[in-house]
């Protein structure tokens, strides 16, 4: 088993103790932390996903920046693992869609949208005192982030004048290090219950 493999397994394990109660509470302090966020004041879209089971919350998030007037995007799982996205209009117009997932019913906008996105939420298992994350194995971010980085080059611009990537993620997730791969890029911000932390200039 890969060094990512077992820190996954571990974490989910974790993740599996939590109470509804410990995830609702954390929800809340999550949402208000991000808000806070200067990147996610300033930005007119923010790309971002709606949390199942046991993730730490986005659905307050979600709700609380569309009421401010902020475009949200959210995934749309393509069967190559590619995400589409599609806007977010409110929990009610989230319909059930594969491996147990929640995906706008609106119309689809295509890989390219997450480009207008100044702060990119990104799922995640754990980060590091780098900012190395650690996602679920899917490769579906890996595919985002990517296109995230070509849009930047071929602008002729710094990776880093991309968007703010983001995670949420519980306190005790973020390790003294992550294992990672040629591929893996850092994030710029974590947050947490117990705080924000970052990781660049962003």
């Amino acid at each position: 088993m890969s060094g990512k493999s077992a820190l996954r397994r571990e974490l989910l394990a974790a993740r599996r103790l939590l109470s509804e109660e410990d995830v609702r509470d954390a929800s809340a302090v999550l949402a208000g932390r991000a808000l806070d966020l200067p990147e996610l004041a300033a930005a007119g879209t923010v790309a971002a996903y709606v949390s199942m089971g046991r993730e730490p919350g986005t659905r307050a998030l979600l709700d609380a920046l569309r009421e401010r007037g902020v475009r949200v995007l959210l995934p749309v799982l393509l069967p190559d693992n590619d995400l589409d996205w599609a806007a977010y209009d409110g929990a009610e117009r989230l319909v059930p869609a594969g491996r147990g997932l929640l995906e706008p019913d609106g119309p689809r906008l295509g890989v390219r949208a997450v480009l207008e996105a100044r702060v990119v939420l990104l799922p995640g298992l754990a980060v590091d005192g780098r900012g190395m994350r650690l996602g679920r194995g899917g490769g579906s971010y890996d595919r985002v982030l990517a296109r995230l980085e070509r849009a930047a080059t071929d602008a002729g611009a710094d990776v880093d004048a991309g968007p703010a990537l983001a995670v949420l993620l519980y306190d005790h997730e973020v390790v003294d290090r992550v294992p990672e791969e040629p591929h893996d890029r850092p994030v710029h911000v974590v947050v947490t219950p117990g705080g924000t932390r970052r990781f660049t200039g962003k």
